[in-house]
């Protein structure tokens, strides 16, 4: 029986009137095909459904075509209200500024989150994707990232990008004062955190990277 992954990706499109914004297309792209090429099946979904916008400036013109493939994925997405974590082996939440807006408010997307994590199956995320992790709790009340090594898109690359002062929170604050352990590496490196079934990676950079952990914990 192959794997099945369920990617969450972000629906919202503006950071401000002149910012637009979405999901980086590459975190989503190369974790998808890292999936596939394992012969996983992957669904996507978001908080809303439907198209998934994508960062204008996360496509480039030497983007490699096998990325650029991967946006018909985001054409049709599932609500995150019509998947169950029961059908599925593990999630992963690939980044872009666009989740900072909508996937800390997903109260679905926190009960799956719960259930993946509480049933032993990984839960990954990426630079902004772990946006997505801010506000999940255990059953007992506990945040998920509590007492977690954790890894993010981190303040510094955040202030680099100058976007830090539209963003609704910085993301390495957030997490720490969740109480989580945040493992911050120098702006724009390869770096990825394994905690058990938690892996995260810091930013677009990392993504193949958290991809090849989180398999590695599925096999």
């Amino acid at each position: 029986m192959s794997k099945k992954i369920l990617m969450v990706v972000t629906n919202h499109e503006k950071i401000n009137d002149d910012t637009p914004t979405g999901l980086w297309l590459s975190e989503f792209g190369e974790a998808y095909n890292e999936f596939k090429k394992q012969g996983y099946q992957v669904t996507v979904a978001s908080p809303l459904g439907g198209q998934a916008p994508v960062d204008p400036g996360s496509v480039s013109e030497d983007e490699p075509q096998e990325i650029l493939n991967t946006k018909s994925q985001l054409e049709n997405t599932l609500k995150t209200s019509e998947v169950a974590a029961k059908d599925f082996d593990a999630i992963f939440l690939p980044g872009g500024h666009g989740t900072m807006f909508d996937l800390p408010k997903d109260e679905k997307l926190q009960e799956l989150l719960r259930d993946f994590y509480e049933t032993d199956k990984p839960v990954a995320a990426v630079c902004h994707g772990p946006s997505g992790l801010v506000g999940a709790t255990l059953s007992n009340g506990e945040p998920l990232v509590a007492g977690k090594r954790v890894n993010a898109f981190t303040d510094l690359e955040e202030k680099d990008t100058t976007l830090d002062q539209y963003m609704p929170f910085l993301l390495e604050t957030k997490i720490r004062d969740l109480g989580a352990t945040f493992v911050a590496a120098p702006n724009w490196s390869v770096h990825v955190e394994v905690d058990g079934n938690l892996i995260t990676g810091q930013n677009p950079q990392s993504t193949v990277a958290v991809a090849q952990e989180f398999i590695k914990k599925l096999a």
